[in-house]
């Protein structure tokens, strides 16, 4: 179940967005609006759902967040985007990577 997160989760929304992959939860990060989408199979469907909502292109990064270790890998086919200067699947910038981080952490982290 894809879940639009503005706010710190509950321990039942972490849940619901882990029933996908059981071990990992795949999101998408607005990192302007420091929101996040999760719980999809694909994290295009997740970046459909925040674009739905409101949020830019641009704005919209994809990884994949480990509640259990609080790691967060930075790799997704959504974030191939010359235009941006991100020409891989790994998100490039040192400064989107921490931002990423940061709002990941702030509405997933630590449960």
């Amino acid at each position: 179940m894809i879940l639009i997160i503005r706010g710190r989760a509950t321990k039942e929304q972490l849940d619901e967005m882990l029933v996908t992959w059981g071990v990992f939860i795949k999101i998408v990060v607005d990192i302007e609006r420091e929101v996040l989408a999760g719980g999809a199979e694909r994290h295009y469907e997740c970046e459909q759902e925040l674009l739905k909502n409101g949020s830019k292109q641009k704005d919209l990064w994809g990884a994949d967040w480990c509640p259990y270790t609080q790691e967060i890998v930075f790799e997704s086919i959504i974030n191939i985007r010359p235009s941006q200067n991100n020409r891989t699947m790994i998100v490039q910038s040192p400064i989107i990577r921490e931002r990423i981080t940061t709002i990941t952490k702030q509405l997933l982290g630590e449960f």
